[in-house]
């Protein structure tokens, strides 16, 4: 079997040790991965059992139209449903069936917990039940949480894949399924590259339509486009399938290291590896070194947000040139994360959970070039002189693949840019 992946440094971090931290955190409502899952189940309606707040912050974030039909909407709790003056179920049901009356298109109903809905303890998983029995086979109701009482927002998407896990059809076929939503053109071009690696038999997960649906069974293998897909792991794992660990596909490096690990699975040769990946990875490398240019030589601090921290200063780190000051992630998955860790060069200080007052007094002495945080700190610290990157504009921009490597240093080095005019200009 060859291996065509990249040689990691002579030391990396995966056994650097980590400091955990649990304090007060800075995080995004699990509701958010509703923002581009609806986007790409077509047939599919997230229902959120919650608030008015929750509804403001749906339509907010997809700045959806008010002439447009989105797939989602607001199951919104009253103060006498918060009462128990309601009887919640009935009116869940209510809705639901008026829903479903007047879009008949819906294949798949997610119903969404939100911390509302969870504070009083209200009982999707066996409304979802209910409901399935009442609306199957022409309408699948599946439940999770997407409250952010505990959780980073990302893992909105996590909870909904492992939701879908448990009723996909078996198979005793050998097939890849590919775990994480990407935008269509990014997932066709992923899917084009495997299949000119000569990789048939491909699924996705979650599929565009049911009709698409994947099938897991003990010959399955899978892989992850995304690093906070560990409850969706461990459901694939229970059905039988076999995770394929890699970095994950960012930058020319981590695309390539991606590819290979799955091309060795399959026992591709290295001529036809080489033959597919060598234009778009040139492609890639001149992309990432013209827009990198004004990253080289600089530092970055990561608080943890997305969980797409350490592949990202991976990325930052050995295609971009840059030095990683710290690496903050909201929870660290050794399975998942530690292949890139392997290839993060040993220096950075390796941060799990947050504790963000003592992180923003470590975030002030260090005086990084950029800091990559959530929306509720960037403009304070903008304000005191750091450059910061969104964190959450990484999830909502295709960054993965060759395709968009140049993009995703751009990101980076947009923040760069814009102060160093902005300095000139004074």
């Amino acid at each position: 079997m060859t291996n065509f992946a990249p040689a990691p440094p002579t030391l990396g971090c995966r056994t650097s040790p980590v400091l955990k931290q649990r304090g007060q955190r800075e995080v995004f409502c699990g509701l958010t991965g509703i923002i581009w899952l609806h986007r790409k189940m077509q047939d599919a309606f997230f229902l959120v059992v919650g608030s008015r707040t929750c509804a403001h912050l749906l339509q907010s974030a997809a700045g959806v139209m008010i002439f447009a039909e989105p797939r989602f909407g607001t199951a919104i709790l009253e103060e006498s449903d918060l009462a128990g003056l309601n009887d919640a179920h009935a009116e869940l049901d209510r809705e639901v069936g008026t829903l479903l009356t007047r879009r008949p298109d819906i294949r798949q109903l997610f119903l969404v917990g939100s911390c509302p809905s969870e504070v009083i303890k209200l009982d999707l998983s066996r409304a979802a039940e209910r409901l399935t029995k009442l609306y199957a086979p022409r309408v699948r109701v599946l439940e999770y949480s997407g409250s952010g009482i505990e959780t980073t927002f990302t893992e909105g998407e996590d909870a909904c894949l492992a939701a879908m896990v448990p009723v996909l059809p078996e198979t005793q076929a050998r097939n890849l399924v590919i775990a994480g939503a990407l935008p269509d053109v990014v997932e066709d071009q992923m899917l084009g590259l495997l299949k000119d690696l000569g990789i048939g038999q491909v699924q996705v997960l979650p599929a565009r339509t049911v009709e698409m649906e994947v099938e897991v069974g003990p010959k399955t293998v899978f892989a992850l486009t995304q690093p906070f897909l560990g409850s969706t792991h461990a459901a694939l794992v229970r059905r039988g399938a076999t995770f394929i660990a890699a970095p994950f596909p960012l930058g020319e490096e981590g695309t390539t290291a991606w590819l290979a690990a799955i091309a060795n699975e399959f026992e591709v040769d290295r001529a036809t590896f080489d033959a597919v990946t060598e234009a778009p990875r040139r492609r890639a490398r001149q992309a990432v070194a013209k827009a990198a240019a004004s990253l080289e030589g600089k530092s970055v601090f990561f608080f943890p947000d997305s969980q797409l921290e350490i592949p990202l200063a991976r990325f930052l780190t050995r295609e971009c040139g840059m030095t990683s000051l710290e690496v903050g992630s909201p929870y660290i998955h050794d399975t998942l994360h530690g292949p890139d860790l392997d290839l993060l060069p040993k220096g950075p200080q390796i941060s799990e959970g947050q504790d963000v007052d003592l992180q923003l007094d470590r975030c002030r002495a260090a005086r990084p070039d950029l800091t990559v945080c959530g929306l509720g700190l960037a403009n304070p610290l903008e304000a005191e002189g750091l450059s910061t990157k969104w964190a959450i504009e990484l999830i909502f921009t295709p960054v993965h693949f060759y395709e968009q490597a140049g993009d995703l240093a751009s990101l980076f080095a947009r923040p760069l840019r814009r102060k160093g005019i902005l300095e000139a200009a004074e």
